[in-house]
């Protein structure tokens, strides 16, 4: 659809849309051609130029109300309408008066963030769990073993009723302090199990393989430890790449813990005799089973000092004697000559630290 301006006398392709007023002069846009018009048009020579004289004055454009301005569009379509937003709604009433932001100050405790993953046990916890476990088992077949040798001095001369009562419960309690530190030295080292392999886990940004309850079950279940603890102890060693290292130390651990079990079984299988030959056996079977079990228990130190890559018990500083040299700092190297060839960077060694006359570095 073609518009005429009055006053220019431009053709407008208006496209589907009529406009009153031309683009370039601001005129008036004739009524749109109809076909006939718009062919006799084109084919029409344009004739002279009207006298200036003749020209008619410009007319001023139409004032707009206010909230209204003039805006250029290109011909063609209509440019596309604005979405219409969607109604917010009502406004938001409250049936109380809103109290955040009125408590004060934010409670600095709180809004800590919480450390991911498990608290493990510190390296000194793991070394008197462990250290209690294996004197608690060596003081109870050290006891039975004295048992065992006053059974053998009962066959030939009476005790005293204070001396063999004082043995029977020695042993007694023996074995219940070795049962307690055993317990808890499993749950320290299910613990150290747990939070390593979560800290393992976390370094390679993957999920725990097993469940919390999984890993608890596997180690402290009796008989079922004996299955699973071990091949947890063997993934956690292929998540740190240190497999190759430590599949000796844990299976050699694996070993000893079997074959400690059996003795602990078979010594509480004939601890009901009850003829003297048999409490003897039994006595004997037990002494077995508590250096047994203390075996397992240093298998599985030497397997914790694999993955802490340090010997437990040890110090962590190592102390050396200094000489008393007095305040003064130590004398720098000399600088090397012009033509001599500089030492390389591998070499280069730092001075010591200054020590004072006590045997202390000088304050700062």
């Amino acid at each position: 659809m073609i518009q005429v301006c009055s006053r220019c006398g431009t053709r407008w392709n208006v496209r589907d849309r009529r406009r009153a007023w031309c683009p370039r002069c601001n005129g008036a846009l004739w009524a749109p051609l109809t076909p006939a018009q718009e062919a006799e048009l084109q084919w029409a020579q344009p004739g002279p130029p009207p006298p200036a004289d003749s020209m008619a004055p410009p007319e001023s454009p139409p004032r707009l109300g206010p909230g209204y301005r003039w805006i250029a569009v290109r011909p063609g379509p209509p440019p596309p309408q604005p979405r219409r937003r969607r109604p917010l709604g009502p406004t938001p009433r409250y049936s109380v008066m809103p109290r955040w932001t009125l408590m004060g100050a934010p409670n600095p405790v709180a809004a800590q963030p919480k450390p991911e993953g498990r608290a493990a046990p510190t390296s000194r916890s793991l070394e008197k769990a462990l250290g209690g476990a294996i004197a608690a088992l060596g003081i109870a077949a050290l006891v039975h073993a004295l048992i065992y040798l006053l059974m053998i001095i009962n066959r030939t001369r009476l005790l005293h009723p204070l001396i063999a009562n004082g043995a029977v419960w020695l042993g007694r309690l023996a074995g219940v302090a070795a049962i307690a530190a055993v317990v808890h030295c499993a749950v320290v080292l299910t613990r150290w199990l747990l939070a390593r392999r979560s800290a393992a886990f976390a370094r390679q940004h993957l999920p725990e393989s097993r469940p919390a309850w999984a890993l608890w079950t596997g180690c402290l279940v009796p008989l079922v430890n004996l299955a699973w603890a071990p091949v947890y102890a063997l993934e956690l060693a292929g998540r740190e790449d240190r497999l190759d290292r430590l599949r000796r130390p844990i299976v050699v651990w694996w070993v000893v813990w079997a074959v400690s079990t059996a003795a602990a079984v078979f010594a509480t299988a004939t601890s009901w005799a009850d003829d003297a030959q048999g409490i003897a056996d039994n006595m004997v079977a037990t002494v077995v089973a508590y250096l047994l079990g203390l075996a397992a228990v240093v298998a599985a130190a030497r397997v914790v000092e694999g993955f802490e890559q340090r010997s437990m018990g040890r110090p962590a500083h190592h102390w050396v004697v200094v000489p008393d040299g007095g305040d003064t700092a130590p004398v720098p190297p000399e600088a090397p000559e012009d033509d001599a060839p500089s030492p390389e960077p591998e070499t280069v060694a730092t001075p010591a630290a200054v020590v004072g006359s006590g045997g202390r570095e000088p304050a700062a």
